[in-house]
């Protein structure tokens, strides 16, 4: 749907001119014709658009930076999360990347984030290629013909993948950057054509403004919804069984990533999904892989040999293959994308220690605390070089998307879980009986089934008692699975080897947790687990 003068008023005002062409709200099926005619994909025997990203095959956390200004200044968490830069660098840069775009096609296309109607945000987008339009098509909500009509975007993202910045002399660390100006309200992009960058961009945008202006919770999770009306989200770092434990075809999705909870309910900030790929299959993922069909982007995969069949267990490229894909292309999806006030919370991790129970409930201070840890391991698969599982801790389960500080999020949390009595249960998808190499990874039937039991009421039911060391509540039983696996020192040989490790993994944890502690409340404090001295072991 072309407008062309609409597109021309809003390009001067920006202070993009002298363009080649303007492209302005095409359709999916208008922007992969456009994508395959200027070589910059091909399509898959699926349907999909395959195209790479070039040499930035993820996001560049290092290259991610915040303009310091009189808006920021005291209110951005600052730090390696949120790098610095002037005024006055950012809008030298801003003007260099403008002038980058004079006789260059443009795609551009009016997006919205916030499915919940009375926290949208209007996004202007402006990309120098068809299939980076498509994407955000695809991962924005996307509104009405009658709504283009008048729409004003309050945000504007201007991504030219082609134009580098001189590095130092324009403030930025090399070529590639992402900058957010939250007082101009523009995201630049340049130098990279990950286009995760886009969407993260906006998630970050959200997580500065909701939680400050509106007392809405930002959250980095998945949510689904019960045919009773029942609400559950789903936290979880890369390899813990988010995306796997969240798609239930007996519950329908709310979305995969980011949300929003208000006074009234959890509201999706997207319109569409982008799913890790790596070897994806029909059996392991019906729903993701069916979804990539017509429409769909593929992104740094590889056929197999003389075919358009793609292999998604070739990691030649990059282990972070990646498949994005409006949320309509899932069948159990719920649009509009909201749902009420959640009853139940699910921090997943995945313990390669053994030490932490299958299923736990937190009391307030204990979620509190775990939120701001955002505990896992990584596992081989979710980056580069890891080939055996990984200590980690990521605040909130995102921290890499956290414009204010983690306690922030935490106090809300905190908030919310009190106000509306919500259950929030820890669940370790990693190894019981011992750690890596030693014990057995978590049954992901298991896991399924004290997820479903908490979602029912059934561990309402039983009778539940206090872990030593990290005080959460855990049940003595559980509707299909096995008694003894329920108390993670039975499942050890040896269970003083156990007391040692769990005490090691608590000590893990306090030390983690110094870099918050003075932010902290008493409250949250208190949900730390009890590590015992050398003298107490």
């Amino acid at each position: 749907m072309q407008n062309t003068e609409k597109a021309k008023a809003t390009l001067a005002k920006v202070g993009i001119n002298d363009t080649a062409e303007i492209f302005y709200n095409l359709s999916a099926p208008e922007l992969v014709e456009h994508a395959i005619k200027n070589g910059e994909g091909v399509m898959t025997d699926t349907g999909g658009l395959m195209c790479d990203t070039g040499k930035f095959t993820g996001r560049s956390p290092k290259d991610k930076f915040v303009v310091k200004d009189s808006v920021t200044e005291n209110t951005v968490w600052w730090g390696d999360i949120n790098q610095p830069i002037s005024n006055e660098k950012f809008d030298n840069l801003l003007k260099k990347a403008l002038a980058s775009f004079k006789g260059k096609k443009i795609y551009m296309r009016d997006a919205y984030a916030c499915a919940d109607p009375k926290h949208r945000l209007n996004i202007t987008v402006i990309n120098t290629s068809a299939w980076h339009n498509l994407f955000c098509y695809n991962l924005f909500l996307r509104p009405t013909a009658e709504e283009t009509k008048n729409f004003q975007g309050e945000w504007t993202i201007i991504n030219n993948p082609e134009f580098q910045s001189a590095g130092a002399e324009d403030g930025t660390r090399q070529g590639n950057f992402t900058i957010i100006n939250f007082a101009k309200k523009i995201i630049l992009i340049g130098g990279s054509a990950y286009t995760g960058e886009m969407k993260k961009g906006i998630f970050s945008v959200l997580n500065y403004v909701l939680p400050q202006e509106k007392k809405i919770l930002s959250m980095h999770c998945s949510a689904n919804i019960g045919k009773s009306g029942d609400t559950a989200i789903f936290f979880g770092l890369s390899g813990t069984g988010k995306t796997t434990l969240s798609a239930d075809p007996e519950r329908g999705l709310i979305g995969d990533d980011e949300h929003g909870w208000t006074d009234e309910g959890v509201f999706n900030f997207e319109g569409g999904c982008y799913a890790k790929a790596v070897d994806l299959t029909r059996e392991k993922e019906p729903q993701i892989f069916d979804a990539v069909k017509f429409g769909a982007l593929v992104e740094n995969t590889r056929f197999y040999e003389g075919t358009r069949t793609v292999d998604y267990k070739n990691i030649k490229v990059t282990e972070n293959t990646r498949v994005a894909y409006p949320i309509h292309h899932i069948e159990n999806a719920i649009e509009p994308s909201v749902g009420g006030i959640p009853k139940n919370i699910f921090f997943l991790t995945c313990d390669a220690s053994g030490v932490l129970p299958p299923i736990s409930k937190l009391n307030t201070s204990q979620a509190m605390y775990h939120f701001i840890s955002g505990f896992t391991a990584k596992v081989a698969g979710t980056e580069m070089g890891i080939t055996e599982p990984q200590l980690t801790f990521s605040a909130c389960f995102g921290s890499a998307f956290l414009p204010l500080h983690p306690t922030k999020y935490a106090e809300l949390l905190g908030n919310k879980m009190k106000t509306h009595k919500v259950n929030v249960w820890l669940v370790n998808t990693g190894w019981s009986g011992g750690g890596f190499g030693v014990g057995q990874r978590m049954k992901l039937s298991y896991t399924r089934a004290m997820i479903t039991a908490a979602l029912t009421g059934e561990l309402d039911k039983t009778a539940f008692k206090k872990h030593d060391i990290f005080g959460m509540e855990v049940p003595t039983a559980c509707p299909n699975v096995p008694t003894e696996i329920l108390d993670p020192r039975n499942t050890w040989a040896d269970k003083n080897a156990y007391d040692e490790k769990a005490n090691s993994l608590a000590h893990s944890f306090v030390k983690n947790f110094e870099k918050y502690k003075s932010y902290a409340n008493e409250e949250i404090l208190a949900g730390a687990p009890q590590a015992k001295t050398a003298a107490e072991v």
